[in-house]
């Protein structure tokens, strides 16, 4: 339980998620690392470069410090280390289970958000931006790829992701052993 605690620090180090944008005036493409605590370019001007292209077609600025998911999300994976550390020490398969049900909670209800951000994102424009499509919304996927006029956006889980989900594999193992240890033991 240890490890699967120790194994999301790497949240802090690796981006969580990924969105790339391949389009003819970007032919080697440009794109985002969505991180625990920031968004950033993969290059250091691709975020300013997409802002300059979603000015065009009326989507909102990318600006990290507006986004209050950033603030609090860092905290709500140290909690979950120091959990998980704290249940290491103390065992018990019923605190693993929790931390399980915690753990899965929290990852749909981050996926939900950052669906509606993306929503959000993609369907709230300015009614004065230069370029209008009639009907067009340029939300981007949740995961997979999507065209969206001639840019043909890719949203991916990235490492820190993986690492959480190694996390709770883990931690899943660790409850099913203690799980059939007491069977064995009954």
């Amino acid at each position: 339980m240890g490890i699967a605690a120790l194994i999301l620090i790497s949240v802090y180090f690796f981006p969580i998620w990924s969105i790339s944008l391949n389009a003819p005036q970007y032919p080697e493409g440009i794109g985002l690392n969505i991180k625990v605590n920031n968004i950033e370019g993969k290059e250091p001007n691709d975020l300013q470069n997409i802002n300059g292209l979603n000015h065009y077609i009326g989507m909102k600025t990318i600006n990290p410090e507006s986004i209050p998911e950033l603030q609090y999300m860092p905290y709500i994976f140290g909690f979950m280390i120091v959990t998980g550390l704290v249940i290491a020490g103390w065992g018990g398969r019923k605190l693993v289970l929790s931390w399980l049900v915690l753990f899965a909670l929290l990852a749909i209800a981050g996926l939900v958000d950052f669906y509606i951000w993306e929503y959000n994102y993609g369907h709230d424009l300015n009614p004065n931006a230069p370029i209008k499509v009639p009907g067009m919304t340029y939300q981007p996927p949740l995961i997979g790829s999507k065209q969206l006029l001639n840019i043909n956006a890719t949203s991916l889980p990235h490492i820190g992701f993986f690492g959480a989900l190694l996390s709770m594999g883990i931690g899943g193992f660790v409850y099913w052993r203690e799980r059939a240890r007491e069977r064995l033991n009954k």
